[in-house]
């Protein structure tokens, strides 16, 4: 069976999603479509930043015909590794999003290869949801995983792997104009110092979509105002600008980037892994545009041998004064190993510098700018949507998110502290949930969890006065009373499969911080991640986090907060804060070898028999 797939670019519609806590953005204002030069900027495919190589003229027309041009899925890779490995069956995997492409895919890698195609249809959410054991029971020897990054190693993996990012070509002008006419000015000190309400709504910003057209493009009134007002037919002639204030020249004092301050602004600039190469090449395509704006100055600036044109020339430059900038600014493309630079996840990404002036994330959704909001929660955050080419300002109310796991925190110690005056009989158990979905679950950190309960450090009463989650009293013994727990394989969490099980005080999940973040208000019981259980725990090096009202948060910015006292979200990273995090001490090197990752099986040493 062929299928005919269409080369729609556009997202395909989805279905609303439940309503989440901590969530506020400022959508902003609309504007007409435009461009800053006459010539309209093509996007990008992806399949062009791929180096030439001889691909079967059928095996291209296929791809052509069936794939959307602006999605890189590496077709001409994969039916070259499948021919080269002799793969009888191969597994595909792919998150929900292309999930519409997977019969193409599979018609085109069964016409062009000998090998059988199987699709597994099992929910993917990341790139820790790799399942090469399925794979590998269902007789397949070969494993192709579309949407995300080597997360898992592919000499770890059962069966041979293939990675394929699914690079999405992006408008890197319409990208890098949009930071150039919006940026500093769209960044309010407000917003950015964490003033808003409950729900994280912070005051209402109008931001520049696009910059306006040459020649009064786009106006209906014919009043030739550069095409960035709200004019309809009916104005009669008479022009009804109503640009937006992020374009125009504010009296307010000039941020550290403006001309006037003392260093440029400094934006950095994250995404998802379809999107990392416009992310890493924004830096070179502001310096590109920085030089054609010189040049358009040097050339308006030369005096002109009419007077008319002259004066015509002086009042192109005043309407143009509003749209055009000459900021300067310095990219930073933050990495935290092992993903690539530029590249963050919905569970881990970096710790920005102090004096970065703003966060800008190349992606649509906000699952995985959201970690990077917790982990850095003074820098203002904006996004950039590729498919819609909107830039919107992002908030989150982290004060609330600290409060509401705190509370499960705290509520967690109060049930170990009970069990220390009851018998071993009457004493409420942990639960510890491994997930088993993909590779979700983690020994090391089940091995971790459990290790704490059967024997819990003994607990001592906080240094810190601002903690939120304040250390219980000391044990009246020296050892403290173990914690009995009970092991559970699952692979998806929900309160109504936790609400069946009796007796449980508290549960530990290892499969992904964000469903305690995110979720964990919905459960009946707390629900912790490993980092939050090594917190109530005690376990050295959990320091936990700061309480942060609006008001104390405020005030924490202005003495100067430090960042060990946010919210960590470095699950996967290399450089963990602690054995909670699956990957701790994997990246810490000596005399030039990586330490800690575990040895391959094919490649340990194996026993020799002696004679």
């Amino acid at each position: 069976m062929q299928a005919d797939i269409t080369t729609d670019t556009q997202q395909p519609t989805q279905a609303k999603p439940p309503r989440k806590r901590f969530v506020g953005r400022t959508t902003a204002s609309s504007s007409r479509p435009s461009s800053t030069s006459s010539t309209a900027t093509p996007v990008v495919a992806a399949a062009a930043l791929q180096p030439h190589k001889e691909v079967d003229p059928l095996l291209q027309a296929a791809i052509e015909h069936l794939l959307p041009h602006n999605y890189n899925f590496e077709i001409p890779k994969s039916v070259a590794q499948i021919l080269r490995t002799g793969a009888v069956r191969v597994a595909l995997q792919m998150p929900e999003g292309l999930a519409m492409y997977g019969c193409a895919i599979v018609d085109i890698l069964e016409r062009f290869t000998p090998a059988e195609c199987v699709i597994m249809g099992d929910v993917t959410y990341g790139a820790c949801c790799i399942d090469d054991y399925t794979a590998r029971a269902l007789g397949c020897d070969m494993m192709i995983h579309y949407g995300h990054s080597c997360l898992v190693p592919v000499d770890t993996t059962t069966i041979k792997t293939l990675y394929v990012f699914v690079e999405i070509g992006v408008d890197r002008a319409h990208l890098a104009a949009t930071v150039r006419l919006n940026f500093p000015h769209c960044i309010h000190p407000a917003a950015s110092a964490g003033q808003g309400s409950a729900k994280g709504k912070g005051p209402d910003l109008e931001i520049a979509i696009e910059p306006p057209r040459e020649g009064g493009a786009g106006c209906r009134s014919g009043g030739g105002c550069g095409g960035g007002c709200s004019c309809s037919s009916s104005s009669k002639g008479a022009c009804t600008s109503n640009k937006p204030a992020a374009a125009q020249p504010s009296p307010s004092p000039s941020p550290a980037g403006s001309p006037s301050g003392a260093r440029p602004t400094k934006l950095a600039v994250v995404g998802t892994i379809q999107f990392v190469a416009a992310v890493q090449g924004l830096k070179a395509d502001l310096e590109a545009e920085e030089a054609v704006l010189a040049q358009r100055l040097a050339i308006e600036a030369a005096p002109q041998p009419d007077a008319d044109a002259a004066a015509g020339s002086v009042g192109r430059e005043e309407e143009e004064g509003e749209r055009r900038t000459t900021e300067r600014f310095e990219v930073v493309v933050p990495q935290v190993k092992p993903l690539s630079p530029g590249e963050i996840l919905g569970c881990t990404a970096p710790k920005l510098a102090p004096d970065t002036d703003a966060l800008l994330y190349v992606g649509d959704g906000r699952f995985h700018l959201e970690s990077i909001m917790i982990q850095n929660p003074s820098v203002p955050a904006f996004r950039y949507d590729p498919y819609t080419k909107r830039l919107t300002r992002e908030l989150y109310d982290h004060a609330e998110m600290r409060e509401v796991r705190g509370a499960a925190v705290a509520q967690a110690r109060d049930s170990l502290l009970e069990n220390r005056g009851k018998d071993e009989a009457d004493k409420e158990a942990w639960a510890v949930v491994l997930g088993t979905l993909g590779r979700q679950g983690n020994l090391r950190v089940l091995k971790s969890v459990t290790r704490h309960l059967d024997a819990p450090p003994a607990t001592t009463t906080s240094s810190t006065s601002t903690s939120l989650i304040p250390s219980p009293p000391a044990a009246p013994t020296p050892r403290a009373s173990s914690t009995p727990f009970i092991p559970i394989l699952l692979s998806e969490l929900s309160p109504a499969k936790l609400s069946l099980l009796r007796g449980i005080s508290t549960f530990v999940q290892t499969s992904c911080p964000r469903l305690s973040i995110d979720w964990g208000y919905a459960f009946p019981r707390p629900l912790l991640s490993p980092y939050e259980a090594a917190v109530a725990l005690g376990v050295q090096g959990a320091r936990g986090w700061k309480a942060m009202g609006p008001e104390a948060h405020t005030r924490g910015l202005e003495q100067g907060r430090k960042g060990d006292e946010d919210y960590p979200m470095d699950f996967y990273a290399d450089g963990g804060l602690g054995e909670w995090t699956p990957r701790f001490g994997m990246g810490r090197q000596r005399r030039g070898a990586e330490e800690g990752r575990p040895v391959p099986r094919r490649k340990r040493a194996q026993a020799v028999p002696v004679a």
